[in-house]
């Protein structure tokens, strides 16, 4: 085989350090404006960036070209050193050390971007501990409580 296909849809999480409430407007659509365009320079398209208060989701297309731990590496570093320029209250701005990535089957990529779309209203019934939780078990992820919060 000559060419190298490859199709990767990756739903990526993370949340602020100790889940601090820091991202709001009039930063919020901005960050996640940022977020898309570090994903591009990476090329990694992303069908969609939103989140809430504390953390982040991100739905985009893997490159081929980038490990996953890489990509996130890179978000989390630009993103964050960009939010501390925006203002002398969030000089302390820093993501959590880990993440959350998850695959999307191609068929349910419509429901991925609807989820995202609505985080303002789906965090008004459930916080980001109780949803990553949820993610954690919906995709049979092995994981010790102790080590999954900083």
């Amino acid at each position: 085989m000559g060419q190298s296909l490859v199709q990767n849809y990756v739903h990526i999480v993370f949340s602020t350090k100790y889940r601090e409430e820091l991202i709001y407007p009039p930063y919020e659509q901005e960050l996640h404006a940022y977020i898309g365009g570090v994903c591009k320079q990476l090329d990694c398209p992303v069908l969609i960036v939103g989140g809430y208060t504390n953390h982040i989701h991100v739905l985009c297309m893997l490159s081929k070209k980038i490990a996953l731990m890489t990509l996130v590496q890179k978000i989390k570093a630009h993103s964050s050193k960009w939010m501390k320029t925006k203002d002398a209250s969030l000089s302390n701005f820093f993501w959590q050390d880990g993440y959350g990535a998850f695959s999307v089957n191609p068929s349910e990529v419509h429901v991925v971007v609807n989820y995202i779309k609505h985080q303002h209203e789906h965090h008004q019934k459930k916080d980001f501990k109780a949803e990553y939780r949820a993610f954690l078990n919906k995709y049979n992820v092995d994981y010790n409580e102790d080590y999954v919060w900083d």
